[in-house]
């Protein structure tokens, strides 16, 4: 289960709230979906609705990145094996 799965933060530009925001948007997307691409989807639109557009996000095992981000608004971090990476722009 997503709740068991412990969230390790690899790199954050975001407040501590937010951050932890995201961390409980991720496992609450991952108890809902098993598709990445749907608990991308998911945690985006989300964000979107909270916090104003334009996220994006990734999710997924195994991937690399290198984006451009508004200041405060960045998280990196592994729930279980799997990445999600979550940023504003535009």
């Amino acid at each position: 289960m997503a709740s068991e799965r412990s969230a390790i933060v690899k790199n954050a530009d975001m407040s501590e709230d937010v951050q932890q925001d995201a961390v409980d948007t991720a496992v609450q997307a991952m108890e809902k979906f098993s598709i990445e691409r749907e608990i991308a989807a998911f945690i985006k639109k989300e964000f979107d609705r909270k916090y104003s557009p334009t996220w994006h996000c990734v999710v997924g095992r195994n991937f690399g990145s290198y984006v451009t981000h508004e200041t405060k608004h960045f998280i990196y971090f592994y729930l279980g094996q799997v990445a999600i990476l979550l940023f504003k722009s535009g």
